[in-house]
């Protein structure tokens, strides 16, 4: 009877062992799916994306736009209103209600927010650098470009203080370089000096 009890647990010796291998592998299977998922990597913004936001973010609210005291007494001389250009066209200029010294510069089919720039000229200019847009005002004329496209949006704009100023030129035009007088030369007679001719000698008494 020993016998056959000492030979039944024989038998059985590697089931157990098989079984208590087999216990540590479905832990480790149990703990490994308990883990946390990783992280979805972050889907970067398109460009396009990004790029329209900043069109549709007014320059008023940027505040990366500094302006200096001179660009505030550029804005004192901008004209503002309705600005009639040629073939019809116009421009109206308005300036910010949220911050002095910038303007919205609209025509019937766009819109800027533009604030002033220095110009080596002396003119007035507006820009808006996220359009490439540009509003350049003279003494007699104005006009809106588009640095962007390549082309003149607006042309030939006169408020009524240009018009003034247009209307006087074509009474009293500024003289042109060509027209300016050409300053005469006048040369002095050469000297003995310059001739290197000796002077005669008086005859002695």
């Amino acid at each position: 009877m020993r016998l056959i009890f000492a030979a039944a647990i024989i038998l059985a010796a590697p089931a157990l062992l098989l079984a208590q291998t087999a216990q540590p592998t479905t832990a480790t299977a149990q703990a490994a799916s308990a883990k946390p998922a990783a992280p979805k990597p972050r889907v970067p913004i398109r460009q396009s994306a990004a790029r329209a936001v900043e069109e549709v973010t007014a320059i008023d609210d940027d505040p990366n736009v500094k302006l200096t005291a001179e660009d505030m007494e550029i804005a004192k001389r901008v004209y503002v209103g309705l600005i009639a250009c040629e073939l019809g066209a116009s421009v109206t200029i308005t300036p910010s209600d949220k911050r002095p010294g910038l303007f919205l510069v609209q025509t019937r089919t766009a819109r800027f927010h533009m604030h002033p720039v220095e110009s080596r000229t002396g003119a007035i200019r507006l820009e808006d650098p996220r359009a490439g847009a540009m509003w350049l005002q003279l003494g007699n004329k104005s006009m809106l470009m588009s640095q962007k496209l390549g082309q003149r949006l607006a042309d030939e704009c006169m408020s009524p203080a240009q018009v003034a100023v247009a209307d006087e030129l074509k009474k009293n035009p500024l003289p042109s370089i060509l027209d300016a007088p050409v300053p005469m030369v006048v040369q002095a007679a050469p000297t003995q000096a310059d001739t290197g001719a000796a002077r005669p000698s008086m005859p002695s008494e």
